[in-house]
């Protein structure tokens, strides 16, 4: 079995990316041991990671106590036995050459306990063909950091086509702990999700230099003036000429022999012009920054032509199964740092236009690379992003929720910064103890994840929830009223969450399920939902909170109407009284849903939505003086954070905000 919890860890190679992610995993409390053939390898990389240490101590983002605990937790050694006898987790780091990474793989497996896990931090290599020769191929996966490891979020954890889930899950929950973001690439392929969807772009920009269309300056000055944070041809300069020239070699015996076409890239690489590594590439580099030469913007290339070629691949990705939308949009907005990810942009783009910019790209270079993918030829785009197409090939991605849902009547399913808590208890989803205490538990744990900003609250299947399971045993009146205080604790929980909640109301929100729906801040709901309290028709009364958040939410006259009637009313009338604030098609809700989600998750700045939704619950228990002057103090808190910094600098650069909570 594997370790349930991986306390030790190896990383073979000390490298740029090697000595990050072993400080990446010493600060986060891994014993790390960083193995290297060479101690001056070794000797560079302990500065490295001290001045990188340093660095952040100065800035504030760590104290002393925590940097010499870090320091103290990495080791460094040539010995690579005795490097990985006790590891839990081996990261293998060497150098992009597949040859040498099978070989530090074997030898690893020869001396590592029979339960470790072997990780490869490859760019581009399929981690099936690491797996081949392998004496325990199941534990063999892929973990891939990004440059630099310290400082971007983003891990890919890919498995091969030998990984069992065991050793995919247990290094997507590394990832976590260790403070990333990690998304599932659960189809093997080269490149994974970032460096893959890159790929054409490679191509793409080398044919524009090959046919002397314009300027690596003037393309680059151009990037930036859209908001990007490096140019094409600086990242590459920083990434490596070598190592783009490499990655393009593989995809051409990979995936098309047409990435074999660029050769300005071979000719720099022959010439030694390498970028940072070398001082001079398409830039010379002084004191770790490219010097580009200023001048004008380009005219010959459009941002379209990126987004399009872009959103291709992404879309190619889909339908060979290789990740989820979602996933990928994670994937490139984290991974290439930026705003919005191919998944965004498809949103504001029809069809119709993105095939025509792919095929004018097509012809022009004489090039299928550039071709639209299936789904777009035939107008498939907005199903493809959504993902509602069967892969044409190998297995479709298994979403989280089909991971997590099992037989619990309660789970989340993360996405991106949302989390969607499914009842799932029977066609209607109906409330007993076990779901009361399955919601306290992901209520709490969601309280303290700071990467969800927001809560969607549903129900699994077509139902939001037809109330209490009325068939439940209580022994006498305490313990039925001890049964109401529970409900009532868990929901207060969900409506002081410091997150932003929606419950999305579709088939049945009737008694306890309609209490469900009014701890949360925002409703919506398919037009033909039935909505109501049919507890007096019991002989009961709403007891989890149903006769007082419902009086305040539309007034005690309609409220009392609706309980001592009894009257259900549908979505469309509950969106007339108040209730609900939007409706969505039951055919659509779903995706509608966690689209409004997704939007409100970017545009929201989380910890300024907490202080909101204090001022609007609190305000009604209190005196407009008193409300005022806590509103006042709000204003106060929230001067100076980093989010309204980036608010206010996204406004005056006309681009979405990258909130952080801080």
């Amino acid at each position: 079995m594997i370790v349930l919890e991986i306390k030790n860890a190896a990383v073979i190679g000390a490298g740029i990316m090697g000595h990050g992610i072993a400080e990446v995993l010493a600060l986060s409390g891994l014993n790390v041991v960083l193995n290297d053939v060479s101690q001056d390898f070794l000797d560079r990389a302990r500065q490295n990671v001290l001045s990188s240490l340093s660095r952040m101590k100065e800035s504030g983002k760590l104290n002393e106590p925590v940097m010499n605990d870090a320091l103290a937790k990495l080791t460094f050694s040539t010995d690579i036995r005795n490097s990985v006898a006790k590891a839990d987790i081996i990261i293998e780091a060497v150098p992009e050459v597949l040859d040498i990474k099978k070989s530090v793989i074997r030898e690893v497996e020869s001396s590592c306990s029979p339960d470790a896990i072997i990780a490869s931090n490859t760019s581009n290599f399929r981690i099936t063909e690491l797996q081949d020769g392998s004496v325990r191929p199941h534990r063999i996966v892929g973990m891939h950091f990004f440059n630099p490891p310290v400082v971007l979020k983003l891990v890919e954890v890919v498995k091969g086509e030998k990984t069992d889930d065991q050793t995919f899950e247990a290094v997507f929950d590394l990832s976590r702990k260790i403070g990333k973001t990690p998304i599932r690439v659960v189809k093997d392929s080269p490149g994974f999700v970032v460096n893959r969807i890159n790929a054409p772009e490679s191509l793409f920009f080398c044919l524009l230099l090959d046919r002397k269309i314009d300027s690596p300056s003037s393309i680059d000055i151009f990037a930036r003036s859209q908001g990007l944070p490096m140019g094409p041809y600086e990242l590459m300069d920083y990434v490596g000429i070598d190592t783009v020239v490499h990655s393009l070699e593989y995809y051409a015996k990979e995936l098309s022999p047409e990435y074999g076409k660029c050769m300005i890239y071979k000719q720099m690489m022959e010439q030694n012009r390498l970028g940072r590594k070398t001082g001079h590439g398409f830039y010379t580099w002084e004191n770790g920054k490219a010097q580009i030469p200023s001048g004008e913007p380009s005219s010959k290339v459009e941002l379209m032509d990126v987004l399009a070629i872009e959103l291709n691949e992404a879309v190619k990705l889909i339908e060979e199964g290789v990740a989820s939308p979602e996933d990928i949009e994670t994937g490139v907005r984290l991974g290439m740092n930026r705003p919005f990810g191919p998944i965004s942009v498809a949103q504001g783009l029809t069809n119709a236009e993105i095939k025509k910019k792919l095929e004018d790209l097509s012809a022009r270079f004489e090039s299928t690379v550039f071709a639209p993918s299936k789904s777009i030829a035939e107008g498939k785009l907005k199903e493809a992003i959504s993902g509602k197409i069967t892969p044409k090939q190998g297995n479709k991605p298994v979403s989280p929720e089909t991971q997590t849902q099992g037989n619990d009547p309660v789970f989340m399913v993360k996405k991106d910064k949302i989390a969607i808590v499914y009842l799932n208890n029977g066609r209607l989803n109906l409330l007993n103890a076990a779901v009361l205490d399955g919601l306290e538990k992901t209520f709490l744990e969601i309280r303290e994840d700071k990467e969800i900003n927001v809560v969607v609250v549903t129900g699994k299947g077509t139902v939001f929830s037809a109330g209490a399971e009325l068939s439940q045993f209580f022994s006498g009146g305490i313990d039925f009223m001890q049964a109401s205080r529970h409900g009532q604790s868990v929901f207060r929980l969900l409506s002081e969450m410091n997150k932003i909640t929606i419950a999305e109301i579709k088939g049945y929100a009737l008694g306890g399920g309609f209490e469900l729906s009014l701890a949360c801040d925002i409703r919506v709901s398919s037009p033909d939902a039935k909505i109501g309290f049919p507890e007096l028709q019991r002989g009961l009364v709403p007891g989890w909170g149903g006769t007082q958040r419902l009086s305040k939410l539309i007034g005690s006259s309609r409220a009392s109407y609706l309980i001592l009637t009894a009257e259900r009313i549908t979505g469309k009338e509950a969106l007339d009284m108040g209730i609900v604030t939007r409706t969505f098609g039951a055919e659509t809700i779903d995706d509608d849903v966690l689209n409004f989600a997704h939007d409100l998750s970017r545009k929201v700045a989380p910890g300024a939505a907490y202080l909101a939704k204090l001022l609007i619950n609190k305000g009604s228990e209190t005196s407009l003086d008193d409300g005022l002057t806590m509103e006042a103090i709000s204003m106060g808190l929230v001067y100076g954070t980093e989010d309204l910094k980036e608010g206010i600098s996204a406004f005056l650069q006309k681009r979405e905000p990258e909130f952080k909570g801080r």
